[in-house]
């Protein structure tokens, strides 16, 4: 399980400011296509990671900030992304393609 996270957490910490990626991304990428949840998970325990790992970079399929509840405040995760560009209406991110950053195309296959 801890390899897994590090290994989930070593994608995140690729992911360029101003773009996001999604749990199932991250996924396919390890070659673990199913296991969306457990990055999820990981992003959840991202604090136990030896490095700050931008967790707020890291949103469901549709770009829905569904792991925003983990952080310390309501609109902590809104208020980063903004912070970096990105423009969130309704906790969702407004024109996600333009945003998404496919850890496949980008660093090629795992």
């Amino acid at each position: 399980m801890d390899n897994f996270f590090e290994k989930v957490w070593d994608v995140a910490c690729v992911i360029p400011v101003g773009r996001v990626t999604s749990y199932g991304a991250i996924a396919r990428y390890l070659g673990t296509a199913r296991s969306a949840r457990m990055v999820g998970w990981a992003m959840n325990n991202c604090s136990a990671a030896k490095v700050t790992v931008p967790a707020h970079r890291v949103v469901n399929s549709k770009g829905i900030l569904t792991g925003k509840h983990h952080f310390q405040g309501a609109y902590v995760m809104e208020d980063l992304l903004k912070s970096e560009g990105i423009e969130v209406k309704d906790n969702q991110i407004v024109n996600f393609d333009e945003h998404f950053w496919d850890p496949i195309k980008e660093l090629g296959i795992h």
